[in-house]
């Protein structure tokens, strides 16, 4: 790799970590490349992606970013998962380590709140952005099918005494 191919990947990291918003750094421990591959198909439906990357280009990147805290962290075989939805990349980051022994959570961030393993955990158990806008949607249009059941069962009642009327003079 030579300088102009670093630069550009620092660049690009540091456009990564202005924008999203959560990384979490996991270790890398002889996971396959069919393993790999189904853990960033995974990422990429979740709408997150996982990335290797050089710890010392990541240092670099990192560095200004409200994410510089992790770089403690950056040592040995790491990858970084990144998603801008909070949750997304530690679910899915998280859900694969438990079947896969290879993947190890080292730690993660979300903006400048450093995460320990534990935290990142936490997180994975959080319902997701669109979860949450489901559950919201949810709760706006109960009342409104409330409504709409209540002011139609008068005119059910009413249809209900004219079908029995109309049975009783049939009879």
């Amino acid at each position: 790799m030579d300088r102009a191919q670093k630069a550009e990947s620092v660049a690009e990291l540091n456009r990564t970590f202005n924008g999203v918003g959560v990384v979490v750094i996991t270790r890398n421990l002889g996971m396959t490349v069919a393993q790999s591959t189904d853990l960033r198909n995974k990422m990429r439906d979740a709408g997150a992606t996982y990335k290797v990357a050089k710890n010392r280009l990541a240092k670099i990147a990192i560095d200004g970013t409200d994410y510089a805290g992790l770089a403690d962290l950056l040592t040995g075989p790491t990858a970084l998962a990144t998603s801008v939805d909070p949750v997304a990349a530690a679910k899915v980051v998280v859900d694969f380590a438990k079947t896969n022994e290879k993947l190890e959570v080292v730690g993660g961030a979300m903006g400048s709140t450093l995460l320990d393993v534990n935290g990142v955990k936490a997180l994975a158990e959080l319902p997701s952005l669109d979860e949450l806008r489901a559950k919201i949607v949810g709760l706006v249009q109960a009342p409104a099918q409330k409504l709409a059941s209540v002011t139609q069962a008068p005119a059910g009642q009413l249809a209900r005494v004219f079908g029995a009327y109309g049975a009783k003079e049939a009879a």
